[in-house]
């Protein structure tokens, strides 16, 4: 059974897996060769193929490529601060600062509703009293 999994099922899942990897890859992150070139080695040389998909050919990592005068650690726009997005790939909510800033612009609208809220039942709440106080108990 161990055989068959080495020889067989192991070898054939890694070239599926590296297959449908490098069919999905953007053509910005495929590195040294074209797409095309890349498809044709995964299919066409089924051990080696994959492994060299896997070791060479698909951009990995945290940050892209640095573009040309870039320092190394710096986002490709060299704004500090600001974590550059990989790939094109959406950043974290945590991470992304316009989503922050709507969470507070958000925070600020729910405080001033809550305030509306609360003068709202203030006067219902004097309404109240002023209805069911007798006319004659109140003072001036």
């Amino acid at each position: 059974m161990l055989r068959i999994l080495l020889t067989i099922i192991l070898p054939l899942a890694l070239w599926v897996w590296a297959f449908v990897d490098c069919l999905t890859t953007p053509e910005d992150e495929v590195k040294h060769l074209p797409k095309v070139v890349w498809v044709l080695i995964v299919l066409l040389f089924p051990p080696l193929g994959p492994i060299a998909w896997l070791v060479a050919g698909k951009q990995r990592g945290f940050l892209p490529a640095a573009s040309a005068g870039a320092r190394p650690g710096q986002p490709a726009d060299d704004r500090p601060g600001r974590p550059a997005p990989r790939g094109g790939r959406p950043l974290a909510p945590d991470d992304n600062p316009e989503f922050l800033a709507s969470l507070k612009k958000n925070n600020k609208e729910h405080e001033d509703m809550l305030k509306q809220w609360e003068a709202d039942l203030r006067r219902r709440e004097r309404e109240l009293r002023d209805r069911d106080e007798p006319e004659e108990g109140r003072k001036p």
